[in-house]
């Protein structure tokens, strides 16, 4: 699963190779946020696996994410890099309760933390 998103994201940079960074990151904590939407609205509709996939998707994401803020050789300052560590640590925290049978109204912080940081990727003013 983690490759398949990898690939994902990396097959959304590469056409789009002369995008922003920053768009392809907002473009894909979209695209999450809005997979964890239809999940929240549809929770008794879909399998157990349906719902492992879109979670997972949005960890993934999170994972690549915290792993190249807090790299080496990342130039972010050190607090805007264990901000996102922190946020990682939510998502994945949140994630695992999720799949241990959280209620679907629990999904609504994670959408919010990912359409407000696309929202800041993109320069603008979140809209939640």
């Amino acid at each position: 699963m983690y490759q398949q998103a990898t690939q994902a994201y990396q097959q959304s940079a590469n056409t789009s190779a002369s995008a922003d960074p920053r768009a392809l990151e907002a473009e894909a904590l979209m695209k999450a946020a809005a997979r964890l939407s239809v999940l929240q609205r549809e929770w008794d509709t879909v399998s157990r696996e349906e719902r492992n996939e879109t979670l997972i998707f949005n960890r993934t994401l999170w994972t690549i994410f915290v792993t190249e803020a807090t790299a080496s050789h990342s130039e972010l300052p050190l607090e805007l890099q264990n901000n996102i560590a922190n946020l990682a640590l939510f998502m994945f925290n949140r994630t695992m309760e999720m799949m241990g049978g959280a209620e679907p109204e629990a999904l609504e912080t994670m959408i919010s933390i990912n359409k407000s940081l696309a929202a800041g990727l993109r320069g603008q003013k979140a809209n939640i």
